[in-house]
C-alpha cells in the first residue's frame, strides 16, 4: 500500500456543531482547514492536528446513541504542555494531549479496543501493511494504533453514529488498495465511488467491523487515476 501522506485521519459524527468546534479549536488548539459537504445533511469540518485531519462530521439528523465503534480514544502530541491532559469532548469521546514524543507519540495515537488482538494484528500488518512496534502497538508511518483486548468489544454496524466513527488512509490508488485488501480477508465496507475531482474513495472493515476509509485525493495524488483515463 502506498501511502501518500505518513499519517492517518480520524472522522467523528456528531450533532453537537458549535460544541465541537470550540473543543477542537480552543481547547485542544486545532487549525481549521475547510468545510466539506458530504450530503444527507453533513458537514465535514476538518481540522489540521500534526498532519492528520480530524475531521468532525456534523449531522443535522438525530444520530444513534448506543452505537459505538472500537475507537476508544485519542492521544494527541502537543508542543506546548509538558505532562498529560485528559479530557473529554461535547459527546464524551476520550482525548489526551501528551508532550510531544512521550510514549513514542510524535502525531497521534488511536486506542482501538478488539475482540481479538492478534486477528486484529495480522488484519492492519498483512491486509494494511501496518508494522508491529511490540507492547500491542502498530505504526502507519507516523501514527499509532494501540490496541486493546477486550472480549466486550464492540462489532460495529452502521457507520454512522455519535462518536468516533473511523479512520481513513490517504493512498495513491483507491481502487487497487481496496482489492488488496478484500483479497487480504478484509471485509467490504462500501465499493469505491468518485466525488467529482476531488476523491475518490472507498470503505473497508477489521475483524469487529470498524470501518477504514481509503481515500485517493487528488490534492496529494496529483489528480485522481480514474480521472486520468486508467
Amino acid at each position: 500500500m502506498e501511502l501518500t501522506k505518513p499519517q492517518i485521519d480520524i472522522g467523528l459524527y456528531t450533532n453537537q456543531r458549535q460544541n465541537q468546534l470550540d473543543f477542537w479549536q480552543k481547547t485542544v488548539g486545532l487549525e481549521f482547514d475547510h468545510l466539506g459537504k458530504l450530503g444527507g445533511g453533513v458537514h465535514q469540518l476538518r481540522h489540521h492536528c500534526n498532519g492528520s485531519i480530524i475531521k468532525v462530521n456534523h449531522s443535522r439528523n438525530p444520530l444513534a446513541e448506543d452505537a459505538p465503534t472500537g475507537l476508544a480514544g485519542l492521544i494527541i502530541a502537543r508542543d506546548e504542555i509538558d505532562k498529560p491532559r485528559d479530557m473529554k469532548d461535547p459527546d464524551g469521546n476520550a482525548v489526551t494531549l501528551v508532550p510531544h514524543g512521550q510514549d513514542g507519540v510524535v502525531n497521534l495515537a488511536l486506542r482501538l479496543r478488539v475482540r481479538n488482538r492478534n486477528a486484529a494484528r495480522n488484519f492492519y500488518c498483512n491486509a494494511l501493511g501496518f508494522t508491529d512496534v511490540g507492547d500491542g502497538q502498530l505504526r502507519c508511518g507516523e501514527s499509532l494504533i494501540r490496541l486493546e483486548e477486550d472480549p466486550n468489544a464492540p462489532i460495529v454496524a452502521a457507520i454512522k453514529g455519535k462518536g468516533l466513527r473511523y479512520l481513513t488512509l490517504q493512498i495513491q490508488d483507491c481502487d487497487k488498495v481496496h482489492a488488496e485488501v478484500l483479497s487480504a480477508g478484509g471485509r467490504e465496507g462500501r465499493a469505491p465511488i468518485t466525488l467529482g475531482d476531488t476523491v475518490r474513495y472507498s470503505f473497508v472493515r477489521d475483524p469487529d467491523g470498524n470501518w477504514i476509509e481509503l481515500s485517493e485525493r487528488a490534492a496529494l495524488t496529483g489528480g485522481l487515476i480514474k480521472r486520468r483515463g486508467r
